[in-house]
């Protein structure tokens, strides 16, 4: 398929450092010292500085800060405006923070990502993106989920694998158990301490960013420690079956986006409106925010994922895209990337027709992978969501879907759950 091996090596410039924290309970004062010591040009009485608060997040604190000057207009003050992630308490259990910094930086050098201007002690400062963040009832819109299957071929196909697993070497080098403490005492609560998986490539990938999660699972309980093994075995054989090198890019693993939710799909400005992109062949132009979770990913994963989101933080499997809904946005995804890859369209049909397959043997992982991170979400978050029961949802999609593959829910006759059943239509 072509290499990305030319853009390994690649040296992104240092990125700045300022020595200040963000303070939650003391939001716009220490929000206001970061942008002054940023921008300190904003000081003085010509400036007018405000904040607008976004919530869509459920893990970070996410500020835009713009500066009102007169005689702006809005497109000016949003070209200056400055976007502030602070990151959420203990989410570095869940995060390599290292890893979405360098992430971000190779992104915005490829243009795939808006630039980065700093960092400080808890989080990021960089530009913003004018647009709109999508809803779930956008994705399964043609205009916007073509838009979408473009830019995300040209991620896989032009973002190099390789380079990451040295960008975050000081945490990469830990054990895995030490990346993932949330206190002095986890590693004496680990009394059944698992054998962690050796994926065919080295860490870091999704495959050993869900080992962490699993070692990061709390053990205090019986229970607790019950259910840690059961998803450990879950892995194991995941990775047996699904590890195989047969997807797209180098070693069959692509560097994806891996939170592909409808908020971090943001719709640019154009010259129609988004109402006027009705025809079946129109795409939107879209651009793709927060890379926390961005890592090398099998691509059938990156795509199950985001096909797992067109349902939303409610889960609404009514609105998963069926059988044909899928080929159509994998023939979009497969043109772009061959774009960027210079696959000859005559071996375009092929290999649409592989990662349609392919597709379909992930598309239980993302079940899997969310399931296991909201079992962490419920222990260290004090953000005002039900993660308890979301986790509960997510892994029943996974042992749903495990159910239908083994062929145990038809011996045992039952009904074909929504999502399996929606996933089957034509």
């Amino acid at each position: 398929m072509g290499s990305t091996g030319d853009m390994m090596d690649e040296t992104l410039p240092p990125l700045r450092f300022i020595p200040l924290s963000y303070n939650h309970a003391d939001s716009q004062a220490s929000a206001l010292r970061l942008v002054l010591t940023l921008n300190p040009q904003w000081e003085g009485p010509d400036n007018k500085i405000e904040f607008v608060r976004f919530t869509d997040g459920i893990t970070n604190t996410l500020l835009k800060i713009i500066n009102r000057k007169p005689g702006l207009t809005e497109e000016q003050i949003d070209n200056e405006a400055v976007l502030m992630r602070a990151y959420g308490n203990h989410t570095e259990i869940l995060i390599d923070r290292e890893r979405e910094t360098t992430s971000h930086a190779l992104l915005a050098s490829r243009g795939l990502a808006p630039p980065l201007l700093a960092r400080f002690q808890n989080g990021l400062l960089y530009r913003f993106i004018r647009g709109r963040p999508a809803t779930h009832l956008d994705l399964v819109k043609p205009s916007l989920w073509r838009g979408v299957a473009r830019r995300l071929g040209q991620w896989h196909a032009v973002l190099p694998t390789g380079g990451h697993s040295a960008s975050s070497s000081s945490a990469k080098e830990l054990p895995l158990s030490h990346q993932v403490d949330v206190d002095d005492q986890h590693q004496h609560k680990q009394e059944d301490d698992l054998e962690p998986i050796k994926p065919r490539v080295p860490s870091p990938n999704m495959w050993t960013v869900l080992q962490k999660w699993i070692l990061a699972l709390p053990t205090t309980t019986e229970e607790q420690r019950t259910r840690r093994r059961a998803l450990q075995k879950e892995l194991e054989r995941v990775v047996r079956e699904l590890d195989d090198g047969r997807g797209l890019g180098d070693d069959g693993l692509v560097f994806a986006h891996c939170d592909l939710l409808c908020a971090n799909v943001i719709v640019l400005p154009s010259q129609c409106p988004a109402t006027a992109a009705t025809s079946d062949k129109e795409a939107l132009n879209v651009q793709f925010i927060d890379y926390e979770y961005a890592t090398p990913s099998p691509a059938a994963f990156d795509i199950a994922n985001h096909f797992a989101e067109w349902g939303g933080y409610d889960c609404d499997y009514s609105m998963m895209p069926t059988r044909s809904v899928r080929r159509q946005f994998l023939t979009e995804y497969i043109k772009s990337y061959s774009q960027f890859r210079g696959i000859p369209e005559c071996a375009q049909q092929e290999i649409v027709d592989r990662l349609y397959e392919d597709v379909d043997r992930f598309r239980g992982i993302p079940g899997l992978y969310w399931g296991v991170w909201a079992l962490i979400q419920a222990q260290i978050s004090q953000i005002d969501f039900d993660y308890a029961s979301y986790a509960e949802t997510r892994l029943g999609e996974y042992y749903a879907w495990r159910r239908e593959v083994d062929g145990s829910r038809a011996q045992a006759g039952e009904e074909m759950p929504l999502r399996e059943r929606r996933w089957a239509e034509s």
